[in-house]
C-alpha cells in the first residue's frame, strides 16, 4: 500500500508483528509529539473488552497522546487477568514513550476469550520508541486488520491542517457507539469539548448507520486526537471534513464486509422522524433475504416490502403511500413493477453498488444506512474463524 500524500504534523507511528497469532502485522502504536485534545466513543455491549474499560477511564479528561492497538486477539471475556494485561500494555508503552500512562488509549480486536500472549507483547514493546516513523500511518492501517481484505485509510487537508482516518472491521458489524475500530488524527487545534461534539455528530451519520451482520462487537471504538500543531482551522470545515471522511470509511467497511461482493446503500425518505427512517432502513439492510437477493441478483423486490412491514413502526406505515426503487427503477408505487420489466431490475442488481430508495409518504425526515450482500463466503469465513 502506498504512503499517504500528506500526514499531520507531530504524529509518528510504528506497526510490527509481535507474534500474537501468525506472522502478519498485529501491533501498532500511533503517538503525538505533544499531548492532544481527544475524544472517543465505545461499544455499548455489556460484554465489552478489557481495553474498553481502560480506554473509557483514560479519555475521560479529553486528553491523549497515543493509541496502542493489537489485532488477532480481542482481550474480551478474559476476567481480571485480561484487565491487568490491558493496563500493563498501556504502562509499558507509556514507559517506552516517556508519557503519562493515562494518555494512552488501548484497543484490541480479534478472537474473544483468549488471554493476550504477554511474553510476546512485552518483547515487542521493548525499544519501540526508536522504531517510530513519520508518514507511515498507512502501515498502521494494515496492522489493525483481522479478516479485512484491504486496509481502509483516508486523508484530507483542512486549510493548513491535515486529517487522517483509518478503520477496520468486516464482520461482527452493527455498531452502536454509542469488530469495528476507527482512529482519526489531526494537527488542527480543536478543544476537547468541541472535538467530542464533532466526533459524535460524525459517528451518528456514519458508523452508527453501518451493518454487515447485525452483531454488535464487544470492542467497537472510534477515537480522535487533535494535537494543534497546525493551528486553528475553520470549525465548520473541520466538522464537514470529519463527517465526510467517516462516511467514506463506513462505505469502505461495508464494501469489504466478510464475503461481500456488493455495497448496499438504503435510503428512507419522507418518514415521520429520523428515528423511523433509520429503523426502516436498518430493517432492510439487515434482512438476510434482502442481502441474499442482492448477492444473487434475484429481482425479488418483495423482500424489501417484507422488511419495511416488519419493523417496529409498522403501525404508522401505509403501503398505499410507500414507494420502493432500486436506483432509478421504481418497483412499487401503489402497484408492482410489471413482470416484463423484472429483467431491468436483475441487470441493475449485477452492479457492485446497489442503492435501494424508499419513500414512506409520512413526513420530511430521511436516513441512509450502508451494508453489504450475504454470500457463501461469509459462512465459510466465520465457520473457520479460529481454525
Amino acid at each position: 500500500m502506498q504512503a499517504l500524500p500528506f500526514s499531520p504534523r507531530g504524529f509518528r507511528s510504528v506497526a510490527k508483528n509481535v507474534g500474537i497469532r501468525d506472522e502478519t502485522l498485529d501491533f501498532t502504536v500511533i503517538v503525538s509529539d505533544v499531548p492532544a485534545s481527544a475524544a472517543a466513543m465505545f461499544t455499548q455491549s455489556r460484554f465489552c473488552g478489557a481495553p474498553i474499560i481502560v480506554g473509557r477511564e483514560h479519555v475521560a479528561n479529553g486528553q491523549l497522546q497515543a493509541f496502542v492497538i493489537n489485532s488477532k486477539n480481542a482481550n474480551v471475556a478474559t476476567g481480571e487477568e485480561g484487565l491487568a494485561n490491558a493496563r500493563e500494555v498501556v504502562r509499558l508503552v507509556a514507559e517506552e514513550l516517556g508519557i503519562d500512562p493515562t494518555d494512552v488509549l488501548p484497543s484490541s480486536t480479534g478472537v474473544i476469550g483468549w488471554q493476550l500472549p504477554m511474553h510476546k507483547i512485552r518483547q515487542g514493546i521493548r525499544g519501540i520508541a526508536k522504531e517510530l516513523r513519520e508518514g507511515e500511518l498507512h502501515i498502521s492501517a494494515q496492522a489493525i486488520m483481522t479478516t479485512d481484505t484491504r486496509p481502509k485509510i483516508r486523508a484530507c487537508k483542512i486549510g493548513n491542517a491535515t486529517l487522517v482516518g483509518m478503520a477496520k472491521g468486516v464482520g461482527m458489524i452493527e455498531p452502536n457507539m454509542a469488530t469495528m475500530l476507527s482512529y482519526f488524527v489531526t494537527d488542527a487545534r480543536i478543544d476537547p469539548k468541541t472535538l467530542k461534539e464533532c466526533l459524535h455528530e460524525a459517528v451518528a451519520v456514519s458508523f452508527n448507520c453501518l451493518s454487515v451482520d447485525t452483531d454488535t462487537s464487544t470492542s467497537d471504538t472510534v477515537a480522535i486526537m487533535a494535537n494543534g500543531l497546525a493551528g486553528d482551522v475553520p470549525l465548520g470545515e473541520f466538522r464537514r471534513a470529519l463527517r465526510e471522511m467517516a462516511i467514506e470509511l463506513t462505505k469502505d467497511l461495508a464494501s469489504d464486509g466478510e464475503g461481500a461482493t456488493k455495497l448496499l446503500e438504503v435510503t428512507v425518505r419522507e418518514a415521520a422522524s429520523y428515528e423511523q427512517a433509520k429503523r426502516v432502513a436498518k430493517s432492510v439492510v439487515n434482512s438476510p433475504l434482502v442481502k441474499t437477493a442482492v448477492f444473487g441478483a434475484d429481482p425479488n423486490w418483495g423482500r424489501v416490502a417484507m422488511a419495511i412491514g416488519k419493523c417496529s413502526e409498522q403501525e404508522d406505515i401505509m403501503p398505499e403511500k410507500v414507494t420502493i426503487a432500486f436506483g432509478d427503477l421504481v418497483v412499487y408505487q401503489g402497484q408492482p413493477l410489471p413482470q416484463d420489466r423484472l429483467p431491468e431490475l436483475k441487470a441493475y442488481l449485477q452492479r457492485s453498488e446497489v442503492a435501494i430508495r424508499i419513500s414512506l409518504g409520512l413526513g420530511e425526515s430521511e436516513a441512509t444506512v450502508w451494508g453489504c450482500d450475504l454470500s457463501y463466503e461469509y459462512v465459510r469465513i466465520n465457520g473457520e474463524y479460529t481454525t
